[in-house]
């Protein structure tokens, strides 16, 4: 019996296997959760287990050793598609000129416990909530925390600091997501836990997914209308769902389903250090049934035939534990170079005395974040690039999706990159409602610059192409950062506050040592200056029995209004086109017919938006 067991199970492999080989794409493997559990209060845990301070020697193995993506990288360089006297052709050469305010919000974050923090945090309307390697901190947002560190592992009983933690706010269910990996032996695990309220210091459903011997490094995750999706460097990649709606409501049979990429697709470093990104929705999710996208780029210079971006396409099926990867389409770029070093890891030169630092080439910088408006759906990426003489900027992109045929088009691209002799580099890009960029980014020369942080941003109606905004420091490094093993900043993060307007931004700087901050920023138009930070728009909705009013002031005068009724898995309800009066506008949903929950609503046109959350009861 054993043998026909064994027999029809190598079978099967085989199948499969020939399958993928032949082009039939992988339907994905459905797995429940290895473990669930309800945790205490974190602000209750971390009173009664404080975080640990690690030596630096335990810092160093863990840079050494439980981050993959330290080894080697396999690119062979080639001369590449840049012109002959090696400049970027679109280089953005001198710094914008409209005036950009000081942070809003500025603070310092957690020291971490390893080499790199790897700073992760977003904002709900109360607090920021930050992770690095390998602690978790709530604060409220004028800075001041509003409980103690706390180690990963006490979260998640049994586990250790392993760190690469990801921090993220599901404002479409108002909870706090938290992850972190489990490398220190096989199986290797994801650890992710939700928070039961909108409170990060209240408890939280945890759940443990294991992948066997495949190694998930470098964990990026995002959020869609049907699942929280990962993607990472593993060593057969693979991209994974997770059932989004069972752990929100603490479900123990909440499962993932882990799905290969299709045969045939070029993966740059597959055999080494590579990693795609997953669209994180902004704003409102996407339409209930709207597959969710990979994106990642091919680099001439980095082995490819061309340099692109590549789009696919993950369609998951929750009722028959399907999801498949295709290949939706390819975009060729302006041509740049991403490559540095092809390993060593030195490639950010800081002022004399300093280690030279990681540039993290090859990659999209987490996240990409996804805003839909109402004539087309936007996603913005950014990726550092080599500019010659070891100088590091910053190549941005602004993708957009037609509503009419689902293409994806290069809306505009730049790359960030002053002619001042100074690296950008570990830059985190986001878009607001208002279709303003923010972006933000690690900077240092090898004169006098120490590493630190500075940001910058444009107006939807800028020139394309273009960061018009002036660049500002959001904190200054002190020192030169040195015995870290070159590694620097792995993640930086750039969320989008409840408002709609505002940016959030986690990431390091040096002074005395690895330190890292915590931001807040606006891109204001300078024809209007702060008064239209204070006058933002309005919109605000209440339920009177089975009606929903809707009301919305002080709107732009560009046009009519679209106002909408969405569920809470993104599906459109309702849809009304009306004409502001004197700046406003309202209007009524029926809610008689609608199940008690969570809803959202959004007013706006081509050039606009704002969208809410309500509770219909």
């Amino acid at each position: 019996m054993k043998k026909a067991v064994v027999f029809i199970l190598l079978i099967l492999f085989y199948a499969n296997l020939n399958a993928q080989n032949n082009g039939i794409p992988d339907k994905g493997t459905y797995k429940v959760c290895d473990t669930f559990f309800i945790s205490k209060p974190l602000k209750e845990l971390a009173e009664q287990h404080p975080a640990k301070s690690i030596s630096d020697d335990e810092r160093r193995n863990e840079a050494a050793d439980k981050d993959r993506h330290n080894r080697i990288r396999p690119f062979v360089p080639k001369s590449g598609a840049l012109p002959a006297n090696g400049i970027d052709p679109i280089r953005q050469l001198t710094k914008g000129i409209d005036s950009l305010t000081p942070p809003l919000s500025n603070f310092d974050g957690q020291p971490g416990d390893a080499y790199p923090a790897d700073p992760s945090g977003a904002a709900n309307s109360v607090y920021y909530v930050q992770a690095v390697n390998d602690q978790y901190r709530a604060y409220y947002k004028n800075g001041n925390p509003a409980m103690s560190s706390l180690d990963l592992s006490t979260l998640w009983s049994g586990s250790v600091n392993d760190g690469d933690p990801i921090v993220m706010y599901d404002r479409f269910a108002d909870r706090w997501f938290i992850q972190q990996f489990q490398v220190s032996n096989s199986p290797y695990k994801i650890l992710i836990a939700i928070s039961t309220t909108n409170d990060p210091t209240g408890a939280y459903y945890v759940y443990t997914f294991s992948f066997g011997n495949n190694y998930p490094d470098y964990p990026k995750f995002s959020i869609w209308h049907d699942g929280y999706y990962m993607v990472a460097n593993f060593d057969t990649q693979k991209a994974v769902v997770y059932e989004r709606a069972k752990m929100l409501v603490g479900d123990n049979t909440a499962a993932m389903i882990t799905t290969s990429y299709p045969s045939g697709l070029t993966l740059p470093g597959a055999s080494g250090f590579w990693v795609s990104t997953t669209l994180d929705a902004d704003g409102q999710l996407p339409p209930s049934g709207t597959p969710e996208n990979i994106v990642y780029f091919n680099d001439d210079n980095q082995g490819a035939a061309s340099d692109q971006i590549v789009i696919c396409n993950i369609t998951t099926n929750w009722i028959n534990h399907t999801a498949v990867v295709t290949l939706d389409t390819t975009l060729a770029t302006q041509p740049f170079n991403s490559y540095f070093t092809g390993g060593t890891l030195k490639d950010i030169v800081q002022p004399s005395g300093g280690e030279k630092l990681d540039a993290l080439d090859g990659i999209f910088s987490y996240r990409a974040p996804y805003m839909r408006f109402t004539n087309h759906n936007s996603v913005v990426l950014c990726n550092t690039v080599n500019l010659g003489s070891k100088i590091a900027g910053i190549r941005w992109y602004e993708l957009r999706q037609n509503l009419t045929n689902n293409a994806w088009s290069i809306y505009q691209q730049g790359t960030y990159g002053p002619a001042d002799a100074t690296s950008r580099w570990t830059g985190s890009i986001a878009m607001n409602n208002d279709g303003s960029i923010g972006l933000a980014y690690s900077v240092t020369n090898a004169s006098s610059l120490y590493p630190g942080i500075r940001y910058t941003g444009r107006l939807a109606t800028d020139p394309l192409g273009q960061m018009t905004f002036t660049e500002q420091t959001a904190k200054a490094g002190t020192s030169v950062l040195s015995g870290v093993y070159n590694r620097w900043g792995d993640y930086s993060q750039t969320s989008l506050d409840p408002d709609g307007i505002t940016f959030w931004h986690t990431n390091e700087y040096s002074s005395g040592g690895q330190k890292t901050r915590i931001f807040a920023f606006q891109i204001i138009n300078p024809l209007t200056g702060i008064e239209k930070s204070r006058q933002q728009p309005e919109l605000t909705c209440f339920q009177s029995d089975n009606i929903l009013v809707v009301k919305a002031g002080r709107l732009p005068a560009s046009g009519d209004m679209i106002v909408e009724l969405f569920d809470i898995d993104g599906k459109n309800l309702a849809r009304k086109t009306l004409v502001p009066v004197s700046g406003s506008i309202e209007t009524n949903f029926d809610t008689s017919k609608l199940a008690k929950g969570i809803y959202l609503v959004r007013v706006g046109n081509n050039d606009f938006q704002r969208v809410v959350k309500v509770l219909v009861k």
